[in-house]
């Protein structure tokens, strides 16, 4: 859908062409080309680094020469979901959006305006020729998503701006100056099969709202994969349990919305009968934060292949057993959460089983701590277990020139204080920094709702309030 009708029309026309064309975290290749393409065609010098970050440099506007240098940053990739019914293939297909009145949002899929408002407010500053602003670097950098890749790969000396601005949270009333770091924790393990003893038994959890599994983890959303583990752990002792498969939840930095589990057992009227007063608690439970949330259980005639009776205790009670959620509060900041684990994902398979989790803290010993936590139990049950991925966190420094400003223009503007705040999320900010430790940080957005899952949508009046403040901000950036 065409939203350049929708105000401020710039910005809505660039994330309407952004949003034509796909691009999932780790296969960016035809939105690296459309960026390129879109500086070469404004005659902007334009490369593109080592690993697909794509940098676009745009001299400063008349007046403005003698101000501090400027890095604008978002990223190209975003979160690939969709509801099971969805029939839609986010390498091929632009995402299709519709307006619900003071909203945009997708049809059955993730948005991206997580970032792609971000990318194309940078788009709309670079093709502007009214808005004043010093010398700029565009810099939009990939795979921020699965492993910020594009942030790590950013080597010292190829930017030269003094102050950098991430438009890359979700909170239009917020200014953003500091972010967790995370860790990614794999456990695995490849069991024997032998013929189920039992009857056949699947279990199907969803409609849960899903979301950021930084900023929504203190927000007592339901999980798929442990509400599976509770559900499954009713029968344990006393049905001689083997897991078939199990398909939950997704990318490791989603709350996962959705899930099923196949399973024999000694008596699948016995088990059902259990398993359906768990569920009628577990539904109460979730009734005030879950209002779409389902769970199914019944019988599946089909018998097959499953792993042995102990070997699937071993994984229930793994599931049972580790951390999901807040693991601590900050002590220093109030109401920031300092470090959670996400368990996103869980799959089993033909006795192959993976379990993907997402540990995040802004104290690196604390997020370690945590990931030490989950790795005790997976051991403990018997599996492999990997750390990846990790990023470090975005230290806060309040007093900074350019939180200053911006503290000036957002009260004047909107008469009223903005939060200055940390937030839960990981932020390129902290990776960047550590190449580039004299480069001022700051980030802000619009306001986003439900990122990282099919009900994100973004806030059109939040979107024109956005847009103005980065412009004014561009213009009152302070001198060298």
């Amino acid at each position: 859908m065409e939203l350049s009708h929708l105000e401020p029309q710039i910005v809505w026309k660039n994330f309407s062409a952004l949003n034509a064309v796909p691009r999932p975290s780790k296969k960016e290749e035809k939105v690296i080309a459309f960026i390129k393409n879109f500086g070469e065609q404004l005659n902007l010098e334009t490369t593109v680094d080592d690993v697909g970050n794509v940098i676009i440099k745009k001299p400063a506007t008349a007046g403005m020469e003698n101000r501090k240098s400027i890095v604008l940053q978002s990223h190209l990739d975003m979160v690939c979901q969709k509801n099971n019914d969805v029939n839609f293939d986010f390498e091929t297909q632009g995402i299709q959006m519709e307006v619900d009145g003071d909203w945009v949002k997708a049809k059955g899929t993730t948005l991206g305006a997580d970032n792609g408002l971000g990318v194309a407010s940078i788009m709309s500053v670079l093709e502007s020729n009214d808005i004043a602003h010093p010398a700029l670097e565009a810099l939009f950098t990939i795979d921020e998503e699965t492993g910020m890749t594009g942030a790590l790969g950013l080597k010292p000396g190829q930017l030269e701006g003094e102050i950098l601005l991430n438009l890359d949270t979700e909170e239009d009333d917020e200014i953003d100056i500091g972010c967790a770091g995370g860790v990614d924790v794999t456990a695995s393990q490849t069991y024997g099969l032998e013929h189920s003893k039992g009857q056949i038994v699947k279990i199907t959890v969803k409609g849960l709202q899903g979301g950021h599994s930084g900023m929504d983890i203190h927000k007592g959303f339901g999980n798929a994969n442990v509400l599976l583990g509770r559900l499954l752990y009713t029968g344990l002792y006393n049905q001689n349990i083997q897991l078939i498969s199990m398909d939950s939840g997704g990318l490791r930095n989603a709350i996962p919305r959705e899930g099923n589990v196949i399973l024999s057992v000694r008596n699948s009227v016995e088990f059902i009968d259990g398993a359906n007063s768990l569920k009628a608690a577990i539904l109460e439970e979730f009734a005030s934060v879950e209002k779409d949330f389902h769970i199914n259980i019944e019988n599946f005639s089909t018998p097959e292949k499953a792993i042995s009776e102990e070997d699937s205790k071993k994984i229930i009670l793994a599931l049972k057993s580790a951390h999901n959620g807040v693991y601590r509060m900050s002590p220093d900041v109030s109401n920031l959460v300092e470090t959670s684990n996400n368990i996103a994902r869980v799959a089993l398979k033909n006795g192959e089983l993976k379990i993907l989790n997402l540990s995040r803290s802004s104290v690196d010993s604390t997020k370690y701590a945590v990931a030490e936590q989950l790795k005790s139990v997976y051991e403990l049950a018997g599996m492999q277990v990997e750390f990846g991925g990790s990023y470090p966190g975005w230290k806060p420094k309040p007093g900074s020139e350019i939180v200053k400003v911006m503290e000036k223009i957002y009260e004047k503007d909107f008469g009223e204080k903005p939060q200055v705040v940390a937030c839960h999320a990981g932020l390129e900010c902290g990776i960047i920094g550590a190449n580039y430790p004299d480069m001022e940080m700051v980030s802000f957005g619009p306001t986003i709702r439900g990122a990282h899952s099919p009900d994100e949508r973004a806030n059109i009046p939040s979107v024109q309030k956005f847009w103005g403040f980065l412009k004014e901000i561009l213009a009152n950036i302070p001198a060298k």
